[in-house]
């Protein structure tokens, strides 16, 4: 089985990472959209656009099941990525939220997400879906941090508990009792350390690539298979920080990078 994991960046380098950990007898094969990121600042139409092309791409790589390892992408393109191919796609956003609405007793869940994401309502859509209530803070803040290398420096520490105290109050105001927190951003899951410190015991913190990985090794029944498989990386721009930055998402060295161009490969022009 060849799993096609897709992003725009290198978030999603965290759900390979878990990937690998719960399914690794399975190949993977990973694209980051580097060249056109962020996603999060283009329109619904733009991101279906990039979104499609990427996972057609993963298709003609051989990939038999599509991980879309972006809150962006998930939130605004998944009906058309599902369109446009013909293997199953998996979001991160419906298994952070099934994974929640699993272990949720109160029924309240709190979502942190970026901007975009929290502007799409994918979350408290999807939480609806499951009979959550489901209130939203955008944490715009977080993802340059974690970029920057500052994973447990004094400034992120001081802007997550802002973003969490914040929320919290939010909550309050909203008359809601939230035992649950989702992490609906790929980058967040390197600080899920120092997240689970600020909040109450009483909450239980989802990670969406934990949550993501395991479903995936689930459908496929994958748990459990002996051997180790394959990776292969993919990127739109600058395979040097790629790989330098994948690295920290990735928990490991990144080897054997190789750029692509997606605008060529829709006339069959591959770079």
């Amino acid at each position: 089985m060849k799993i096609g994991v897709f992003d725009s960046g290198f978030g999603g380098l965290t759900v390979l990472r878990a990937l690998l950990e719960k399914a690794p007898a399975a190949d993977y094969v990973y694209l980051g959209d580097t060249a056109r990121l962020p996603y999060g600042a283009k329109s619904r139409e733009t991101v279906a656009r990039y979104a499609v092309s990427s996972a057609k791409f993963l298709v003609e790589q051989g990939a038999e099941f599509l991980t879309i390892a972006c809150n962006t992408a998930s939130a605004l393109a998944l009906d058309a990525i599902r369109g446009a191919v013909t293997v199953p796609v998996l979001g991160v956003i419906e298994t952070g939220v099934g994974c929640a609405a699993g272990v949720s007793e109160t029924r309240d869940v709190m979502v942190v997400a970026t901007s975009a994401t929290v502007e799409s309502h994918a979350y408290a859509a999807a939480c609806t879906v499951h009979g959550l209530r489901a209130i939203e803070k955008a944490c715009p803040l977080l993802v340059p941090l974690v970029e920057e290398g500052w994973i447990e420096h004094p400034v992120t520490a001081e802007v997550l508990r802002i973003y969490l105290t914040e929320l919290k109050e939010q909550a309050r105001i909203a008359g809601l009792d939230p035992d649950t927190l989702v992490l609906g951003c790929t980058h967040y899951p390197l600080l899920r350390k120092q997240i689970e410190e600020m909040v109450p015991r009483t909450v239980r913190v989802i990670d969406s690539a934990e949550a993501t990985a395991e479903r995936v090794a689930g459908t496929l029944e994958l748990e459990g298979m002996t051997g180790k498989g394959t990776a292969q990386f993919f990127a739109t721009d600058s395979v040097k920080k790629f790989r330098a930055l994948g690295g920290r998402f990735l928990g490991r060295e990144i080897d054997g990078v190789e750029l692509v161009d997606l605008e060529k490969e829709r006339t069959g022009n591959r770079k």
